[in-house]
């Protein structure tokens, strides 16, 4: 089920007051999207992450772990430790898949995999939640708001994403994709951090003796 994390995905974090709502006369939808613009715009940051990934239509699921960096514009790296090591980096232009356990290495063109908003793509430029989805509010409660992106119908990748957005400390608590087979993957994330990162943090050199599969 090595396929299931490649579907892999967005990460999202806003800025949220509590009790805004009660002054602020615009939708709140609206008042998320601009919190979040507000805080992660042309930001870099990291997040621990734990995903479960279902196959529907077999009934399969699985668990993963590890952690993500990204960076503006389109700068992202997911390095999984369990339950087997595996990094996925992209530059924006260049995707490189490593499995240092099977000395390997895949290496595409990023836009196929991530032009549609898959793969996490606006975390590392926010905008593209406005440019990429219908956006609503599905549910809130005391402690936080959960957001629907829905996907335009020429998607072929995605069909909806919800992020459940903290109002108190502005974290993301879940972010639960859904493609177009009704495949479902969920994260968890905790221990958000923002910080400066170097460019060459999203480039990969192949290790000598390295098998290169090309994905193109």
């Amino acid at each position: 089920m090595k396929s299931f994390r490649f579907f892999f995905i967005v990460l999202l974090c806003c800025g949220w007051i509590h009790g805004a709502a009660a002054s602020d006369t615009r939708p709140l939808a609206q008042i998320v999207l601009d919190g979040l613009e507000n805080q992660y715009a042309g930001r870099s940051f990291s997040a621990e992450f734990r995903q479960t990934s279902i196959l529907t239509a077999l009934d399969i699921s699985e668990t993963a772990s590890g952690k993500a960096w990204f960076s503006h514009p389109g700068k992202m790296k997911w390095q999984y430790l369990e339950p087997e090591r595996h990094d996925i980096i992209t530059n924006g232009q260049t995707l490189w898949i490593f499995r240092p356990d099977e000395n390997q290495v895949m290496i595409g063109d990023a836009a196929p995999f991530f032009q549609s908003g898959a793969g996490g793509a606006f975390l590392s430029d926010i905008s593209k939640i406005r440019d990429n989805f219908s956006v609503s509010v599905t549910e809130t409660t005391d402690q936080w708001v959960e957001l629907q992106l829905d996907a335009p119908p020429e998607n072929t990748d995605i069909q909806s994403i919800r992020i459940q957005v903290s109002r108190t400390d502005f974290q993301i608590h879940t972010v639960t994709t859904v493609n177009t087979a009704q495949d479902v993957t969920r994260f968890e994330l905790s221990d958000i951090q923002f910080q400066d990162m170097p460019d060459h943090w999203f480039e990969f050199e192949v290790p000598s003796g390295t098998h290169i599969i090309d994905m193109n």
